[in-house]
């Protein structure tokens, strides 16, 4: 080909052409899960850093991901709002890297703070004992950190090798946002280096933290199934259900979308990124925070405080849950000492406990009996 004869494409048109007729419907949807996605995690933020008690590891990175969905969404919702309105629905090429750059770059980070949050609870689960001390605030701080730069240097080989291709001929994206497979389409030369680059750095990516993970939720389910009843059983599921729940919504749809070496379905990649992009953190701060026991109370006792709410002798901790730090000393030094005597034979029982919500403020106790 003549590459003197090509006229450079300058922007882009977004949409998709089956949306025709149902655009103003889709408009108020989206933009009331946007509200909700902001609000939502605002409030998860505005708790966290309010409520001492939550100064815990576990709840810096419930911190760092409520912020990392608010960049997660605004990094695509805010150009589809006008475009589901508008009868231009158009954004610039280098608008359109940029929206790429920062909607691979979070979502990379998003893949990191998982895996770490899941790390964080393999501590808490399987070596109670040294959680304090192996994973300070210090450490977490450090941790977030490291996962917000790594993320953000992920895309830029694949944002370098896209911005020097030429488009000279279709400029329709059949998506509702930029993303490399459909921009990648329109190139006029052959894409194959950039679509082995991208498949390449997303495998060993998403892989990566995927099956990190896993291993992690693999050794915290063998230790919860050592737990002799039943209702111990439960409750430790119960701790980690709602982190699970996000990885799996999560991995499951980036997985089908980027790891697959042909992508043949693009209606249903196209569907699984609005599920990522969009879903994903609408649903952070209800599966994963609201859910949350520790949080709920957080919320009421900033109501009470602010004399919003009543409790009315509501809301105070059980004898089976203890909350704050002194607690949590209290508890983890009953376990040292009874597991102390039981393992030098000075009595015939001993009780164990464990850190189920892992942010060391709920412990299970259960007794084992010496044969």
């Amino acid at each position: 080909m003549d590459h003197g004869n090509w006229s450079q494409v300058t922007e882009f048109i977004l949409g998709f052409p089956l949306l025709q007729g149902v655009q103003a419907y889709l408009f108020i949807l989206l933009l009331l899960i946007y509200l909700t996605t902001i609000l939502g995690n605002l409030l998860i933020i505005l708790v966290v850093c309010l409520d001492s008690r939550l100064h815990t590891p576990t709840y810096h990175f419930v911190n760092a991901l409520s912020l990392l969905e608010l960049g997660y969404a605004a990094a695509t919702v805010p150009k589809m709002l006008p475009n589901l309105l508008s009868e231009e629905k158009t954004i610039s090429f280098s608008g359109c890297l940029l929206q790429i750059y920062f909607f691979h770059s979070l979502g990379a980070i998003e893949c990191y703070l998982l895996t770490a949050m899941a790390s964080d609870r393999y501590l808490a689960v399987c070596r109670p004992l040294h959680y304090a001390t192996l994973m300070t605030s210090e450490l977490c701080v450090k941790i977030a950190v490291g996962c917000w730069l790594g993320g953000l240097a992920g895309p830029v080989t694949e944002i370098s090798l896209a911005s020097g291709l030429p488009f000279c001929g279709p400029n329709r994206i059949q998506h509702i946002f930029c993303d490399f497979p459909p921009v990648l389409s329109l190139a006029c030369t052959d894409t194959s280096i950039n679509v082995l680059v991208d498949f390449v750095i997303n495998s060993c990516k998403i892989l990566a933290t995927f099956l990190l993970t896993l291993s992690s939720y693999v050794q915290i389910i063998r230790t919860v199934l050592r737990i002799p009843s039943v209702a111990g059983k439960k409750k430790a599921f119960s701790a980690c259900a709602s982190h699970l729940t996000m990885v799996l919504i999560f991995y499951g749809s980036i997985l089908f979308t980027y790891v697959r070496p042909k992508k043949d379905s693009l209606d249903c990649d196209r569907a699984l990124a609005v599920i990522y992009s969009v879903l994903t953190p609408f649903l952070n701060p209800f599966i994963y925070s609201f859910r949350n026991k520790d949080i709920k109370e957080a919320m009421r006792r900033q109501l009470t405080s602010s004399g919003i709410w009543d409790e009315g002798g509501e809301g105070r901790p059980s004898g089976k849950a203890m909350y704050g730090d002194s607690g949590c000393r209290q508890s983890l030094q009953m376990r040292n000492q009874a597991s102390s005597a039981f393992l030098h034979g000075t009595q015939s029982w001993a009780k164990s406990c464990l850190v189920l919500s892992a942010d060391t403020n709920t412990i299970l106790c259960w007794s084992h009996t010496r044969s």
